[in-house]
């Protein structure tokens, strides 16, 4: 009878263990999973992410969390579709962070986008965040300038320290940030002032303490076809901007 309670005892403790670490895991992953504020869909080449002290690579279908510092190598690309439609291309020899990140669909007025572009190039295409009321709730952070949302989609240099190998012609530009807008509008910002950017229009702001300015032209950007569709919620025909 004592043996046949002891096994009975043991299968309950085992039992329990087991429901206990279920329930962890459980939560672990709920935890994951609430810190994902996107995903990658595209990689052309070499895309990793530091995270946490420690670096590695993603793929498509990888997550991305805020926080992360997010890397391409020369000739490579990395494509990411936030939770709320929204998608960010990172051009080659490129690094970005995701400062702050927080999409709800039932509460709009706490929507907020922070993308701190550290240096080369970025593509951006909105989602819901910047359209459903608070316009300036995304932002592109610069080392001169922040960039701020008005319409669809842009691309974005931070040259400070240099652009070469992010596109064919960008090896060539003067040190600062610029932009240029392929649809709807995009505004740039420094503690010195604001200019709105159309379609088809560049923005340059060499210095945070200057005022930005609108460009004749193209000044070397040299944007051209990524190497995929840009993958929105509203597609661009993907083509040479002169």
């Amino acid at each position: 009878m004592r043996q046949i309670t002891q096994v009975i005892r043991g299968k309950a403790v085992v039992k329990t263990l087991q429901a206990g670490l279920a329930l962890v895991l459980v939560m672990f992953a709920s935890a994951v999973f609430a810190q994902a504020v996107g995903t990658v869909v595209q990689v052309t080449g070499t895309l990793s992410v530091q995270r946490g002290g420690a670096t590695s690579f993603l793929a498509n279908n990888s997550a991305v969390q805020k926080g992360d510092v997010i890397s391409t190598q020369a000739n490579s690309y990395g494509q990411v579709r936030f939770t709320d439609g929204s998608v960010s291309t990172v051009r080659p020899s490129s690094t970005i962070r995701i400062d702050d990140y927080n999409f709800n669909q039932a509460a709009p007025q706490s929507d907020n986008v922070v993308i701190a572009l550290l240096k080369g190039g970025l593509r951006t295409a909105t989602g819901l965040i910047g359209k459903r009321g608070n316009q300036d709730a995304y932002a592109i952070k610069t080392s001169t300038a922040t960039i701020g949302i008005r319409g669809s989609v842009g691309d974005t240099m931070d040259c400070s320290s240099g652009c070469d190998g992010v596109t064919g012609r960008s090896g060539g530009l003067a040190p600062g940030v610029y932009h240029v807008t392929h649809t709807d509008l995009f505004v740039m910002i420094t503690n010195q002032g604001q200019i709105l950017i159309s379609q088809g229009q560049f923005g340059f702001a060499g210095d945070i303490n200057k005022p930005p300015v609108l460009l004749g032209g193209d000044p070397g950007m040299g944007i051209g076809p990524l190497p995929f569709s840009l993958g929105s919620t509203n597609p661009v025909q993907e083509c040479q901007v002169r």
